[in-house]
């Protein structure tokens, strides 16, 4: 069962940690990476711990050959790997669904139940030829906080961040994948990827997890990694060619929210269609979890 958004008072810090991770040939070498640096976010005193899109299997898998035992399999691996170091996992991850197949986060939480499942909405043409799009607004809590997730090239779709702001979000935490020729890969680095304006225009957090490296087939991720305060400050950064764990812990009230809560009631004639709108929200993200072939 989801995670809910809770009207209690919420943790006023929270300790974040990226992963940035080249992935391995095989499900079972990206499970041990992920343990290796589940370890070591909790040697850090993290509290949650983002990894990258499609973690478990890599995003260069051929998905055809994916069969749902083994992939229910990984999962309970990397429950137990949450359960035994006490974290919040968001893994991606390819997730089954009534015998489709989606491109999904998923919140282990610490005692390793898989309590959030959110799936990609807006595909790349590589993504189509193996997944089926999600129909959800991301929105969960970890240890109580309000946060929500947008997967990849989902970045471009300003609207899955601004909704989940407006109905409470108060991080954003993004994995990603990145598959690109080797010039449009450097293209990207340096911080030239929007997420500091998100960050900004929100008032929110933000917790970007990429792949890095050469990832086959002539395609390259630029790595990047970085978490992003509120005001625009990258409070930590990786480089663009090493596996790395980036952490923060985060002042949440920093995170404010403002500008989108002040979008609730400014043009005042659009302000019952957000209510309307957050209602739908509220309701689709509640409920899209229950679809999905996770541990359970």
């Amino acid at each position: 069962m989801a995670a809910k958004i809770s009207d209690k008072a919420c943790p006023s810090r929270l300790h974040v940690a990226a992963v940035q991770m080249k992935f391995a040939r095989t499900i079972a070498g990206n499970l041990r990476k992920i343990e290796r640096f589940a370890d070591q976010a909790a040697r850090r005193g993290a509290d949650v711990v983002l990894l990258p899109e499609c973690a478990v299997t890599g995003y260069g898998y051929d998905f055809s050959t994916l069969r749902p035992a083994e992939l229910r399999d990984a999962l309970e691996y990397v429950s137990a790997i949450a359960r035994q170091h006490k974290l919040n996992l968001l893994v991606g991850t390819p997730v089954f669904a009534r015998r489709r197949l989606y491109n999904c986060l998923v919140h282990f939480d610490r005692e390793g139940r898989a309590v959030y499942c959110y799936a990609k909405c807006h595909l790349t043409e590589m993504d189509r030829r193996w997944f089926t799009p999600g129909n959800a607004v991301a929105l969960l809590a970890v240890d109580g906080v309000p946060v929500t997730a947008v997967i990849c090239h989902e970045r471009r779709y300003p609207e899955l961040v601004r909704l989940a702001v407006m109905a409470g979000a108060q991080i954003l935490f993004h994995p990603n994948a990145g598959m690109d020729p080797l010039a449009v890969s450097r293209a990207k680095r340096g911080g030239k990827d929007g997420i500091a304006v998100r960050a900004f225009e929100n008032a929110i957090y933000y917790v970007f997890a990429n792949s890095v490296g050469p990832q086959g087939g002539g395609k390259f991720s630029a790595g990047d990694s970085k978490i992003v305060a509120p005001d625009e400050r990258v409070l930590q950064l990786a480089d663009n060619q090493h596996e790395a764990l980036l952490d923060a812990e985060l002042d949440l009230g920093l995170a404010t929210r403002v500008y989108p809560l002040r979008a609730l009631s400014r043009p005042k004639f659009l302000a019952p269609h957000w209510r309307k709108m957050l209602q739908a929200v509220r309701r689709q993200a509640a409920a899209a979890t229950a679809l999905f072939d996770l541990p359970r």
